[in-house]
Formats: C-alpha cells, sequence, structure tokens
C-alpha cells in the first residue's frame, strides 16, 4: 500500500464554485433543451447524452481516485469507464453535427455540457477529498479506551 497522503479538505469557495458549475451548467442545457424548437426523440437525445456523460464522467473520477488509492478497479471497468466518457461526447459532437440548429446553437449546447460534466467531476473530487480529510482529523476520531 502506498504511503498515506495528507488531503487538505477543499474551500468553502471550491466546493460551492464546483456544485455551481455543475448546476448551472446542466440547468442551462436543460432549459436551452425545453425551448428548443425540436421534436421530442430529439430532446429525448439529449437529454440522455447529458444523464450519460454526468454518470461517465463521476464513474470515471472515482475510478482514478480508487486507483490513486489502491482500491482495486477491474482494468475492464477502468476502460469501460473512458470508453463511456469519450463515448457520450462523441454522441454529443455527432448530434450536435448532424443538426438543424444555428451554431451559436450548437456552441451553447456543447458549452453548457462541458461545464455540467467538469463539475460534477470536481464536486465527486470534494465530496472524496472531505470524506478522506475527515478520517484524517484526530478531533473527528472515537475516544480509544
Amino acid at each position: 500500500m502506498k504511503s498515506q497522503q495528507t488531503i487538505q479538505r477543499p474551500s468553502g469557495a471550491f466546493i460551492a464554485s464546483s456544485w455551481a458549475a455543475m448546476l448551472v451548467g446542466a440547468a442551462v442545457y436543460l432549459i436551452g433543451l425545453w425551448n428548443a424548437q425540436m421534436q421530442l426523440n430529439e430532446k429525448g437525445y439529449y437529454f440522455v447524452i447529458l444523464m450519460y456523460g454526468l454518470f461517465s464522467a463521476i464513474s470515471l473520477q472515482k475510478s482514478v481516485r480508487d486507483k490513486l488509492e489502491d482500491i482495486p478497479v477491474t482494468g475492464l471497468y477502468f476502460i469501460l469507464c473512458w470508453l463511456s466518457l469519450v463515448l457520450a461526447i462523441g454522441l454529443l459532437a455527432v448530434g450536435l453535427w448532424n443538426a438543424t440548429l444555428a451554431d451559436s446553437e450548437k456552441g451553447f449546447y456543447a458549452m453548457a455540457f462541458l461545464l455540467s460534466l467538469f463539475g460534477a467531476i470536481a464536486v465527486q473530487k470534494n465530496v472524496r477529498d472531505q470524506q478522506v480529510a475527515l478520517k484524517q482529523d484526530p478531533l473527528t476520531q472515537p475516544l480509544q479506551p
């Protein structure tokens, strides 16, 4: 096992900005989708891509962190995490490339999607850092008899 690293608890500002990035990115994407002049099946496609992207980004971040902390992660799962994230981004790119949207709308969806992915990764990192920092804090440990 690797030597124990000290993980510093993330600042309140970073935690807040991470949540804001994820929520603003996803909310703006979804509001744009709600107001879009698309068929319902197209809206469903873009909604599922957002959910798939968020899940795959969080799963990949967790897998990377697990490997760094010597928590077993199978190679197959690790590869599937990377493949899922690349696939989600690729499916969004293909969908936007073929969409009958203005270039500004395509850019809007791409940037909101990427902002929400970044935010989700940062939120997952913060949650993990807070858990590790809590375990390392001697004030939170139970008293030994």
